[in-house]
């Protein structure tokens, strides 16, 4: 057995399909397109389906050579990619956009490597040439193409990540406050959402798993998972290089060298990332450009087999990011719609990371299994001060500090008895945390301090079962159990509540720690009547942490704990390629009660500004339904389309969320903050073939509804319709591709937070009831136009 291609042969055991018994076998980045992908019976037809695609592949290189438009238009869509060796890699032709859009996506969301098409769960795969075609930066880039999805930068400190699934999501820059939406970066969760929304690069894939993932992945993914895949050293030598500059003015470079040390035994790696911003912002207190920022971040990597059976694969990361504060607009002096703001501290953020995980895996006869060992270590320092008032007076401004690390160890094994496919292992985490805060208030007249530290650690267990029952059904079942433990020392804000100066020093007056206890269980079926066609159901339960808030602005209220969230999900989903692979609908429809929901409540305050309390608010429901489609017109036109609903109400509350004196209909309609009734869009890729070689265009528009940041649905995010737009050339050679490309074509104003500030003339309001509210209001990026040269050897 070595590590690459699975070649499948022979027969089946007992119900179990020659794809199941044999794709947990597989890297992820390994070729499995295969006629081992497909279910006992089918292998014929798999071989057909094979060689057309073959042949199809060889029609439209040869019209790309030809340069005729019509020949390349009337070819027949090539729906997926074959990988043998041979004629497909030796030569490096331009792929055709049906080809790189349509072929089979890989996905690890059950810890197995599987066509996403096989797997029971609501998944969406972005390989690496469709994260090229969107020019993807950092998460926020896939804000508007996956849908009930919001990838957003919570605009505070730069690089903090507010992410939202399916109406479910942090709201909040306070470390201490778990996600409901997980990161898992090549295996390893991040602990905190600081430094998730960085630049990013040297991707392999990226994974967004929608609904409660409680099973694989553990607590604090009661929304979803982000799974990011950065690349493996490869066994051939392979050259990235990359230059891009847009507006701003923003320069990016980056570059890549891969390739064998020791033939068959050992493959190194080494990436590097370079960008500086100028600043796309003006500030209007003194006309300067606004929003300087730069970034660098090293990737080295190494991949030994010292047996056929045997991986260790090492990767480690390095980071460095700086720039000035966020673009704050207030909403009481200026127009929502506008990109004016005026502030008269600049402000900063620096975040500094470091990471190293060491994977192994090890293939065992025992259950024709894999043991895979993912050992991994973070820490972060993030440093960052801002205007909150947001006007172009000294009245309220604001410094923060983190220092983070964390460890973590997962042990899994999978491998298969029969008709039954075996997932377990056992997850240990365990990090320390320290959170310094200052407000400042009237230029220094009234400054208080405060923050938090602890140590947090859990302990799980977990087991999944996928029986074949026969060729067309199968049952899932599994749980997790966990056990997570917090000990924490909190100090109020005010004054003398820590040493911020230092950036050491802590003055608590609360000190706690506490237990909290869950199981996830999972149970689900599949129905696949052929091999185009899945149908899914599954119940699920998730839990978010309850834990301890750092940031206690209330005088008097305890920081906690609050309790654990618990979220049980029912949902239904329908995957489906048709018309021999042209098309393909991926369907799920849901249904999400969250008790103990956890609210971080935001109330403007008088001179304390606004404050925040994590409290457990009650039960809420969340429906919707959600569904992406593409479709191969021709081998060289493909057309796209996703769109999601989602609504929500409470159905029991214990605080008045309105502040109104009675907790009534008013709060009970009220809104979950950060879910958009309507995510919608469209896009369309073409090719268009030339004597010397490919221009592709690409068009996308994307629709997202009015949401609400504040839980009393005060600060509100107003609707946003986005068009972004890509024409690219790539010679036959297929050695280098230039792109000239726009963002945000319709220049439309987005914000990644609004908080709702005292209605007073100190902060920019008039306080007259109706009129717009004064808000901290950080300003995404207008109209974005940019040209990148890529380079490949």
């Amino acid at each position: 057995m070595v590590f690459g291609r699975v070649i499948c042969m022979g027969g089946h055991a007992s119900g179990t399909s020659e794809r199941s018994k044999y794709q947990h076998l597989v890297h992820p980045q390994d070729d499995i397109t295969k006629p081992c992908m497909t279910r006992p019976g089918a292998a014929h037809s798999r071989e057909e389906k094979m060689t057309k695609i073959q042949l199809n592949s060889t029609r439209v290189r040869t019209c790309l050579a030809s340069g005729t438009l019509l020949c390349a238009l009337l070819a027949p869509p090539v729906y997926a990619q074959s990988t043998e060796d041979g004629a497909d890699q030796a030569s490096k032709a331009p792929r055709s956009s049906a080809e790189k859009l349509m072929g089979t996506v890989t996905v690890t969301a059950t810890k197995k490597v599987e066509n996403q098409q096989d797997v029971p769960v609501a998944v969406t795969g972005i390989d690496e040439q469709q994260l090229e075609a969107i020019h993807f930066r950092d998460l926020s880039s896939l804000s508007f193409t996956i849908p009930n999805v919001s990838f957003d930068d919570n605009g505070q400190v730069k690089g903090f990540a507010n992410f939202s699934i399916r109406g479910q999501g942090l709201n909040s820059s306070i470390p201490s406050l778990d996600p409901t939406v997980g990161l898992f970066v090549d295996g390893i969760y991040q602990g905190v959402s600081g430094g998730q929304v960085q630049d990013n690069f040297d991707i392999e894939a990226i994974e967004v798993l929608r609904g409660p993932q409680g099973i694989y992945f553990g607590r604090n993914v009661t929304g979803g998972a982000v799974l990011i895949r950065t690349k493996k050293p490869t066994d051939e030598l392979r050259v990235h290089g990359r230059l891009a500059a847009e507006t701003g003015l923003r320069t990016i470079a980056d570059a890549s060298v891969s390739g064998p040390i020791i033939k068959d035994r050992l493959n190194a790696k080494l990436a590097a990332y370079y960008s500086h911003d100028d600043g796309w912002h003006t500030n209007d207190f003194d006309n300067s450009e606004f929003g300087e920022d730069e970034q660098y971040i090293i990737r080295p990597a190494l991949a030994f087999m010292p047996t056929d059976n045997v991986e260790f694969l090492l990767r480690m990361e390095v980071g460095h990011a700086e720039g000035d504060g966020p673009a704050t607009q207030n909403h009481g002096l200026f127009d929502r719609d506008s990109f004016n703001f005026s502030i008269d501290e600049p402000g900063f953020y620096e975040n500094e990371w470091a990471s190293a995980t060491l994977e192994t895996n090890i293939d065992v006869s025992f259950g024709n299994g894999r043991i895979t060992n993912i050992l991994g270590w973070r820490t972060l320092e993030s440093d960052a001060f801002l205007d909150v008032d947001s006007t172009p007076n000294t009245v309220f401004d604001s410094g923060t500090y983190l220092d983070q690390e964390q460890i973590s160890n997962e042990l899994r094994y999978v491998g298969t008895f029969g008709p039954v496919d075996v997932t377990t292992g056992l997850y240990y985490f365990s990090q320390d945390m320290f959170f310094l805060e200052r407000r400042i208030f009237g230029g220094g007249a009234n400054i208080l301090d405060g923050g938090g530290d602890g140590t947090f650690s859990t302990l799980a267990a977990f087991v999944a079962l996928d029986w074949h029952l026969n060729d067309t059904w199968t049952i899932n079942i599994g749980g997790r159990y966990s056990q997570e433990d917090k000990e924490a020392r909190v100090s109020t804000l005010r004054p003398g509540g820590g040493d911020y100066e230092s950036r050491s020093g802590l003055n608590p007056d609360f000190e706690d720690e506490d237990t909290w206890e869950s199981f996830s269980p999972r149970l689900g079926v599949q129905w696949e009547p052929d091999s185009d066609t899945q149908v899914y159901a599954y119940v699920a339960k998730g839990f978010r942490s309850g834990g301890y808030n750092f940031r206690n602005t209330v005088p008097g209220a305890t920081p906690g704990p609050y309790d654990q969230e618990e979220n049980t999900t029912y949902e239904i989903g329908l995957k489906k390629d048709f018309n021999e692979g042209k098309g393909r609908v991926n369907l799920a429809a849901f249904q999400n009660t969250i008790q103990d929901i956890q609210r971080e409540v935001q109330v403007p305050l008088g001179d304390l500004g606004f404050v925040q309390q994590i409290q457990n608010v009650g039960e809420a429901q969340v429906i919707g339904f959600e569904g992406e489609v593409q479709y191969a017109v021709t081998s060289n036109l493909v057309l796209a389309a996703n769109f999601g609903y989602l609504d929500s109400e409470y159905n029991s509350l214990n605080i008045d969320i309105t502040r109104d004196g009675v907790i009534d209909e008013d709060d009970y309609g009220l809104l979950l903050p950060r879910l958009a009734p309507w995510i919608y869009g469209v896009n369309a890729t073409l090719d268009i073939p030339v004597g010397a070689g490919l221009i592709t265009g690409r068009l996308a528009y994307s629709h997202r509804d009015k949401s609400y940041h504040t839980d009393d649905n005060v600060g509100f995010y107003a609707p946003v319709d986005l068009l972004n737009g890509s024409i690219a050339f790539e010679p036959n050679s297929g050695s280098f591709r230039l792109t000239l490309y726009g963002k945000n074509l319709t220049n439309e104003t987005t914000y990644g937070n609004n908080v709702v500030l005292p209605d007073s003339p100190a902060f920019g309001g008039d306080g007259i009831p109706g009129n717009a509210f004064p808000t901290f209001a950080p300003l995404g990026r207008g109209t974005v136009l940019g040209v990148e040269l890529t380079v490949d050897y």
